[in-house]
């Protein structure tokens, strides 16, 4: 029996209350896992991932291409639990676009010291060169993935805000397709909201930017608008799912060497000419656009894009700037954006944190490394950071030395024990960490949350590091059906 030797230690498991007590949601994944010989598992979980290498599900890590890795045994979220993650998720993602507006705009936060102006004009991602930028609708965060947590009691919290260059909803869509391909007789005892529709809520949020562009009188504006996926190419390592996005929404995948700037519009070269792109979703970070070569007149590449995003003779999305708001520094502010452009309280509580830059927190991280997660402000992928529990005498020391040199660069917080969902390790079942990123799509009258998201696994024992950089995986997030 899977279940015999499992272990809760203590943990908030999302799976069972006490052992040999399963929630209520999940007691049918229990006993159909329970049925299963002994040390399927492992054989089954090496099937789906054998058909996630068929449906192309890769990333790229190294120069390696690779399956990222998979877990079978699915995170379970009731509709009524699901209801409010959304509506949270709705409130911060409006929060974070108005935050976005006004830094570029009046910056009236900064005017009336809700969030000091040094913290906002000293990220790394801070771009002055957006100032008075007003993208079509006012929406400057179009998709954006936020990262939520479970702590040792349950409740949840938001870990960090991606506004930028959000990416895994590929690997959330083919997860799903995986598992209806080798367990369909487990996912018919649920009524689980689909996934299909993505790529079509996609395409309808980017056709929303149209509404504001200038188009030359020779395209004329009852023509067809123009998208194009900006991506690195092949070496990047989410390349998949920039193709698979293009693809299913019927748009162009650009490279950088494809664009040029004629006629003042952004043009893609094709083997029949110039084709003009009205919206580009950028898949890739706006400082690697310093180096395109689109045409005389402009100092970088990114200087000619936000001089036609200036024009209005084109949309991004997410608008060029909206990186300030992933700053792990600024993080700490989106509950007093909350406060203050909606006048509401948050539905979704931060991590609590420290920050460096104040002297009494600096002082307190640094007596207490041993207990604290460090971050660096502007790195990602589990980069830039310490788990203090986890680091030598040694490590800590180096990254003590690294806050009192940069102290604006880091934050800390407490060291949470995320919640775990039972994982498949070899023949047998352990608890493992897990994480959740759904994805949120702000349209301007209306703001769209995808159900479920990435849940992602720390596959190494007693690791709280889930990406998949730093060796995670992932599971199949079943949001249940309140009908």
């Amino acid at each position: 029996m899977q279940f015999d030797s499992y272990n809760i230690e203590g943990f908030y498991d999302e799976y069972f209350i006490a052992p040999g007590q399963p929630r209520i949601e999940v007691a049918a994944v229990v006993d159909y896992l329970q049925q299963l010989p002994q040390g399927s598992l492992s054989e089954t979980n090496t099937a789906v991932e054998k058909v996630l290498a068929e449906l192309g599900a890769t990333f790229t890590w190294h120069g390696e291409t690779r399956v990222l890795p998979f877990d079978l045994i699915p995170r379970v979220i009731s509709a009524s639990e699901w209801s409010q993650l959304s509506a949270g998720l709705k409130q911060r993602v409006a929060a974070l676009n108005l935050f976005c507006a006004d830094i570029y705009g009046e910056q009236h936060i900064l005017r009336d010291g809700k969030i000091p102006r040094e913290i906002v004009e000293s990220a790394a991602r801070f771009m002055p060169e957006c100032m008075g930028m007003k993208p079509p609708a006012g929406i400057w965060c179009h998709v954006s993935g936020i990262d939520l947590i479970r702590n040792e009691a349950g409740v949840w919290y938001v870990l960090e805000d991606n506004l930028r260059l959000p990416s895994g909803i590929a690997y959330v869509m083919k997860n799903r397709q995986a598992m209806e391909r080798v367990v369909p007789d487990l996912l018919a005892k649920f009524a689980i909201e689909p996934l299909e529709g993505y790529s079509q809520e996609l395409h309808s949020t980017l056709l929303k930017l149209s509404t504001g562009n200038k188009r030359p009188s020779t395209i004329g504006s009852d023509s067809p608008v123009a998208i194009a996926v900006l991506t690195l190419g092949p070496v990047e390592s989410a390349y998949f799912e920039h193709a698979f996005l293009a693809q299913q929404m019927g748009v162009a995948l650009v490279q950088p060497e494809d664009l040029v700037i004629e006629q003042g519009y952004l043009q893609r070269r094709t083997p029949e000419g110039l084709v003009q792109i009205d919206i580009l979703y950028r898949r890739y970070d706006a400082q690697l656009l310093h180096p395109l070569k689109l045409g005389n007149g402009y100092s970088s590449g990114l200087s000619a894009i936000i001089d036609l995003c200036q024009q209005g003779r084109l949309a991004l999305a997410n608008t060029i700037g909206t990186g300030v708001a992933d700053d792990k520094v600024v993080y700490t502010y989106v509950p007093e954006m909350i406060r203050y452009y909606l006048n509401e309280d948050p539905k979704l509580p931060n991590v609590p944190s420290y920050l460096c830059w104040n002297d009494q927190d600096r002082a307190y991280v640094l007596d207490h490394l041993d207990e604290l997660v460090v971050k660096s402000a502007s790195e990602e992928g589990g980069r830039g950071m310490l788990v203090g529990p986890h680091a030598s005498p040694e490590e800590r020391a180096s990254f003590a030395e690294k806050i009192r040199a940069q102290p604006r660069e880091y934050m800390a917080q407490p060291t949470i024990a995320l919640s775990r969902i039972p994982t498949a390790v070899g023949s047998e079942v352990e608890g493992r960490h897990v994480d959740l990123r759904p994805y949120v799509l702000h349209r301007g009258d209306d703001i769209y949350v995808h159900p479920g998201g990435l849940t992602r696994v720390a596959l190494k024992k007693g690791s709280l590091v889930v990406n998949s950089s730093q060796g995670g995986g992932s599971k199949d997030t079943w949001i249940l059906c309140d009908r």
